[in-house]
């Protein structure tokens, strides 16, 4: 068994502050014995708005947010799977929301741009992602010690043929800072029928709580196994949750209800 972890945040606007707390909390899970740890969604900045991304976006291969999750990784021995931060965009005026992977060595090993841009309009809330970010193309997973883990960011929890795209996997992650209006209603029961149907663990990492802007995030970092249920959650606040893949619990899933085997393409 491999022990893993998700990270809880409420991210502030000032990047500093946020790699002070990242480093707190990583620290903190590896210490209790995970391998592999994942921050949420936006960790390095919350700001007011989508604009401020432009300024913040680094340069693929340097700077220091990923100066900072490679030397922790390295530094700690661990698999680190860094939420998302924003990098410059082929396209003008605009950023990818980035999810990269670094190994035990503090090398990048994967990088997920995320494919789907949400939107959201009630009354005076509103958010619409494309405005300034650019959407990715490519399904991306990796190969962990224990197996493969497929890469998703918070909205494309509403798509479920990309997790299907993945093959089989022992892990999905799903990094997210979903809103409190939508994940009071969709977040767990979308996480739980993606871990169900997929039949793998998900483990989600959660924005979660009131942020200094004024928004405020729904949170419940969750850990999900394969046949769908709850192994640790963190409902709101600052925080880690741990647990582990057990491949023995793959397999018993897997044999008794062989799902993944009956699908017709």
């Amino acid at each position: 068994m491999t022990k893993i972890a998700a990270i809880q945040m409420v991210s502030t606007p000032e990047i500093e502050e946020n790699i002070i707390s990242a480093r707190r909390l990583i620290t903190e899970a590896a210490e209790q014995g995970a391998k592999l740890v994942l921050l949420p969604e936006y960790w390095p900045s919350i700001g007011q708005t989508d604009a401020e991304k432009l300024n913040q976006a680094e340069m693929p291969g340097s700077g220091p947010i990923q100066n900072f999750m490679s030397d922790i990784a390295k530094e700690l021995g661990i698999w680190l799977i860094g939420g998302t931060l924003s990098l410059v965009a082929p396209e003008e005026n605009k950023v990818l929301n980035t999810t990269l992977v670094y190994s035990p060595e503090g090398k990048s090993v994967a990088r997920y741009d995320k494919i789907h841009l949400f939107s959201f309009a009630s009354g005076k809330e509103a958010y619409n992602e494309s405005a300034y970010i650019c959407g990715g193309n490519d399904v991306v997973s990796f190969e962990a010690p224990f197996g493969r883990v497929g890469l998703t960011v918070c909205y494309d929890l509403r798509f479920p043929e990309l997790f299907r795209a993945f093959g089989e996997c022992a892990l999905i992650v799903v990094p997210a800072a979903f809103t409190y209006t939508t994940g009071k209603v969709h977040w767990e029961i979308l996480l739980r029928a993606r871990a169900i149907e997929n039949q793998c663990y998900i483990l989600a990492a959660a924005q979660g709580g009131r942020h200094r802007t004024g928004r405020r995030t729904w949170g419940q970092t969750i850990l999900i196994d394969p046949w769908g249920e709850v192994k640790a959650e963190l409902l709101e606040g600052e925080g880690i949750i741990l647990g582990e893949i057990d491949q023995t619990v793959l397999d018993t899933v897997r044999e008794k209800l062989p799902a993944l085997k009956h699908r017709r393409l």
